[in-house]
């Protein structure tokens, strides 16, 4: 079926007299019409097409189903039905690329790229031309339009999408400094994350993030939140804020990364054992006990959503050595919340426990 919806568009490239708009090809009304009589009166001079999506960004938990709303309607309104074509399709976080998502003609419907299989066309209403995400990823976060065109008409809106989550800034064994950004997209991604956004970053900074060293963000720029001005962070002289050194070239310079984890389906828990384990020993442990050892996103978002509070250091699959805490007191390091980080070990060191990720 979407090969041929795709066939349908491309083929009327072929047909003289079809102008292109937006994706759709749309036949010229004019073309043996007289737009003075009643119908391409009213389609071209009267009657508005308008879109309606909520302003209100909506909010939603890795492998969940979301719908994101869509309706229209027309100005004044219109007594007979028509055909409409529909698209739906994702905005990068500058608004600069386009992803195409979905698009609808009459019964026929074609999803692309990894939304096949997890998205549909949800019209339970007349006009309602919402769209269904299931099962969403990390990576569905963002803004997506819909766009509905009928003839020369068209009218489109945008629906924000974000997922519950946390933000946390990552380097790698080797240090600060050291990921170019397609380096730092996969470092996240070994931590069961994702690059995070700016408005992510910006979220995290309002709830008090705060990190001297630069990351990369998802749109190739690079920055840091501060929420208390200090000389080796800028100066005292720069009120707090999110810093900004603009956009980086994404091979050549290197910094660290701000990752952002979604709440988890599974369970985070320290490994109760006789005694401390290596690193080897702590991944074997864990397979022991039905599970995996924790990445350092699953032990981040186990924190922050599910209230992990444990004053015990234990290894993560990464291989670095860190324990969450919720409840500081005086024993537990720095009396703030947080994942607190003992850096990378040696990997045969008997010093620390081990968390374990078992899914549900």
């Amino acid at each position: 079926m979407c090969l041929l919806l795709l066939g349908l568009l491309l083929s009327l490239s072929c047909i003289s007299g079809l102008p292109f708009y937006n994706g759709f090809y749309y036949a010229n009304r004019s073309h043996g019409q007289n737009l003075n009589n009643s119908h391409g009166k009213g389609l071209l001079d009267r009657v508005k097409l308008v879109v309606e999506t909520p302003e209100e960004t909506l909010f939603s938990h890795r492998g969940a189903n979301v719908t994101l709303p869509c309706r229209y309607h027309y100005e004044p309104a219109l007594v007979s039905p028509r055909r409409v074509r529909i698209k739906w399709w994702k905005l990068s976080e500058n608004g600069t690329l386009e992803w195409d998502v979905l698009v609808a003609f009459g019964l026929r419907h074609c999803a692309f790229g990894d939304y096949q299989g997890r998205v549909r066309l949800r019209q339970d209403e007349a006009r309602e031309v919402s769209l269904e995400i299931q099962d969403l990823r990390l990576e569905d976060h963002g803004r997506y339009r819909c766009e509905v065109i009928d003839g020369l008409e068209d009218g489109s809106g945008l629906v924000e999408l974000e997922l519950r989550g946390v933000v946390f800034p990552y380097q790698p064994p080797q240090g600060r400094y050291q990921l170019n950004f397609h380096e730092a997209q996969q470092a996240c991604k070994e931590q069961d994350a994702v690059v995070a956004s700016f408005e992510q970053l910006f979220r995290a900074w309002e709830e008090g993030l705060d990190w001297c060293n630069a990351g990369w963000l998802e749109d190739a720029t690079v920055q840091y939140p501060i929420t208390r001005a200090r000389q080796p962070c800028g100066g005292l002289g720069l009120a707090p804020g999110v810093r900004s050194y603009g956009s980086r070239h994404r091979r050549l310079h290197r910094y660290d990364v701000f990752c952002f984890a979604a709440a988890l389906k599974g369970q985070v828990y320290y490994l109760e054992h006789p005694e401390k384990l290596t690193l080897a020993e702590a991944k074997e442990a864990c397979q022991e006990d039905g599970a995996q050892i924790a990445k350092v996103g699953q032990l981040f978002a186990a924190w922050k959503f599910h209230g992990l509070d444990r004053c015990d250091a234990g290894w993560l699959a990464d291989g670095s050595a860190r324990y969450p805490v919720v409840n500081p007191h005086p024993s537990c390091g720095p009396l703030e919340p947080g994942v607190r980080s003992f850096g990378f070990p040696d990997p045969q060191s008997r010093k620390y426990g081990v968390y374990c990720y078992r899914p549900r």
